[in-house]
């Protein structure tokens, strides 16, 4: 491995699987799917969804969370959870300026908006909330963190649709080995799960009409995947070089080794029929890392349980990475939680590293035969992985490759 490394010191995970590292490990690795009906969705074309379960932001001394959407108050807790894990508290550094944020998002804001639209239309333009647009913006998930937390240094919000957490981390990892910050909290959050954005999804028809079985709508690369299930909630890392991290005793979880971005250039949804984009994006990572695809133990794919991008993208892995490199989806426990997929997957491809065990995708029982690469269904595996791959696609053609390695 001849690229940089940033190294990864703490996680912080929010997501339909639970709150924090352990629940959501434990609940990944034995394949548990979060899926279920939602009374609050009753009347939509889909009723179905990947809710994060018991989210109180009382409970969870979330002081003034009224001021903020629930993405931004997922943000929150990932971000505290992962400094903690690092051993980072507001005002361990040495310098405010050296810390920076970057949060990504595909909608932002998007309950608040639709809510005070709600207001706007049935009691008037005066009673609109004056908070709408700060609680509403794509930015604020950031911008709300670096408050919380007190870091002045660059604070950024990518907008790359479902690649989003994953860019932000690359992104992350370039602010470190530029050298313009020391510490770097970066990943993504998303709060969808709305009348709106249900209802848009369902028209496309790219949600899972397996509404007698929710558990098992979720199944990427199975032979009877229709679509996937929308997801919510929060991934966030901490990023410093090894360096900074060695020298304050810090103990890695793992490394990010290699970053590529690229654009299909293609269609606004659809992902490139040969996933010339997304091949170049993790070609473009393998380069950065100086690595090449026979390094690769194992894919956390992006792997949403639609028709198409499941066959595409195993494609692409397929042309990289050979026939018999391993592969899961952990979105069949977790749904499709869109702008925070990349940086919640990104964190399992770490802990994947970390543990040595490989998740399996969830309800998965008959791999499509188009797919030909090893998928971990049925349980998960032990094994040895030194270099994992986590994919992440954005409607617009956008993409995402993150290499990470053991620490």
């Amino acid at each position: 491995m001849t690229g940089f490394a940033a190294a990864i010191t703490g996680i912080g995970l929010v997501t339909p699987a639970g709150i924090g590292i352990k629940e959501n490990w434990d609940r990944v690795v034995e394949g548990r799917p979060a899926a279920a009906h939602h009374a609050d969705l009753d009347g939509l074309p889909v009723t179905m969804a990947c809710k994060v379960p018991g989210f109180d932001p009382d409970g969870l001394g979330l002081r003034g969370a009224w001021q903020w959407d629930r993405y931004a108050r997922f943000a929150i807790v990932a971000a505290r959870e992962a400094l903690e894990q690092a051993g980072l508290s507001p005002g361990a550094w040495a310098d405010n300026a050296r810390v920076a944020v970057i949060l990504g998002s595909g909608a932002g804001g998007t309950a608040t908006l639709e809510e005070q639209h709600r207001v706007m239309i049935e009691e008037g333009p005066s009673e609109v909330s004056p908070m709408t647009l700060p609680m509403g913006l794509l930015n604020m998930a950031a911008g709300q963190v670096a408050i919380d937390i007190g870091a002045n240094g660059p604070c950024m919000a990518p907008c790359t649709a479902c690649a989003a957490g994953a860019s932000a981390i690359g992104l992350g990892r370039e602010l470190i080995r530029s050298g313009a910050a020391d510490i770097v909290v970066a990943g993504g959050a998303e709060a969808p799960i709305t009348p709106l954005y249900m209802s848009s999804f369902a028209r496309m028809r790219a949600l899972s009409r397996r509404l007698d079985s929710p558990r098992t709508a979720s199944r990427p690369f199975d032979a009877a995947r229709d679509g996937f299930v929308l997801g919510e909630g929060a991934g966030v890392v901490v990023l410093e070089s090894e360096e900074h991290a060695r020298a304050r005793g810090a103990r890695p979880v793992a490394r990010v080794i290699g970053y590529g971005a690229s654009a299909d250039a293609h269609h606004v949804t659809s992902p490139h029929p040969e996933g010339r984009g997304a091949e170049l994006a993790v070609r473009a990572a393998l380069e950065d890392a100086g690595l090449t695809g026979r390094d690769i133990g194992y894919v956390n794919a992006h792997g949403t349980s639609t028709p198409l991008n499941d066959v595409v993208e195993a494609a692409v892995i397929h042309r990289v990475a050979g026939t018999d490199v391993q592969v899961s989806s952990t979105k069949g426990v977790t749904g499709h939680p869109l702008g925070a997929a990349g940086a919640i997957e990104a964190a399992f491809a770490a802990l994947t590293v970390h543990h040595g065990v490989l998740p399996p995708t969830a309800s998965t029982t008959e791999v499509d035969p188009r797919v030909e690469v090893d998928v971990v269904h049925g349980a998960a595996r032990r094994g040895r992985v030194d270099v994992a791959l986590s994919n992440s696609f954005g409607f617009g053609g956008q993409n995402a490759a993150l290499l990470l390695a053991s620490a």
